[in-house]
């Protein structure tokens, strides 16, 4: 990974959506939506607070999150596209045994 987030900022891997539904129906290409949940490959040191104490970020590498629709920024690195946004964007953190549609 060579890119490093500053600050409160995240740096997500987008998690690719299921080709079916769960009733079976396949989604064509056309119809996908951009996937609003993704993995955490890297995270900054934190926020400074009004005082200058750095506040610790609530995720780390490797959670799996639900992120808002329109939030960060998409980069692309070794050609892989990746999003960078800030941790107050990340809407929650989704439990492993979990499937996020």
């Amino acid at each position: 990974m060579q890119v490093r987030p500053l600050g409160d900022r995240v740096v997500v891997r987008r998690m690719e959506q299921e080709e079916r539904t769960p009733g079976g129906i396949i989604v064509p290409d056309t119809a996908k939506q951009k996937p609003r949940h993704g993995e955490v490959i890297a995270t900054g040191p934190g926020a400074r607070g009004k005082n200058g104490a750095l506040a610790p970020l609530d995720v780390k590498p490797g959670d799996r999150v639900v992120f808002a629709d329109w939030s960060g920024t998409e980069v692309r690195v070794d050609g892989e596209d990746l999003v960078i946004l800030r941790e107050a964007d990340i809407l929650g953190v989704v439990p492993p045994m979990l499937r996020v549609a």
